[in-house]
């Protein structure tokens, strides 16, 4: 019963739905009805192992799905990495030259936003504590 393979679990439930079906048609033939019916042990576990089967049978299904794709993306990666270094490249990283821009666009920034404050921008205070770190007098300017 602990088989993972999908036709084991299929033939499993193909056998316990043709016991509950056997079962059901001799309670009839004994004249008992739909309450009895239900309340009949060995029909409740013949029902309970088709629920449990068919958990294990969507779980199977998820399995090969999430395999599927996982091979699907390991096709395109390796689809990609046969493509010459100059179109993968350009695919995957942006050019480093707007990378650059960006940087310079956030030191005026900086600069912008320390003299609005009055404040001295950074290189400039760098600069001093070196020079008051060599015993070099401050220079006002």
């Amino acid at each position: 019963m602990g088989s993972k393979k999908k036709e084991a679990q299929e033939r499993q439930k193909a056998y316990f739905e043709n016991r509950l079906e056997e079962r059901l048609s001799l309670l009839a033939k004994k004249g008992i009805e739909s309450p009895g019916i239900e309340k009949n042990a060995l029909v409740k576990k013949l029902r309970a192992n088709i629920r449990a089967i068919n958990g294990r049978l969507k779980a199977i299904a998820s399995n090969e799905e999430r395999t599927g794709e996982l091979a699907k993306i390991k096709a395109e990666k390796a689809a990609l990495q046969l493509l010459p270094k100059d179109e993968a490249a350009g695919k995957e990283k942006p050019p480093k030259e707007a990378h650059e821009e960006g940087k310079e666009k956030k030191k005026k920034k900086e600069k912008e936003k320390t003299q609005e404050k009055g404040q001295k921008p950074e290189e400039e205070k760098k600069q001093e504590k070196k020079k008051e770190k060599k015993g070099e007098p401050e220079e006002e300017g």
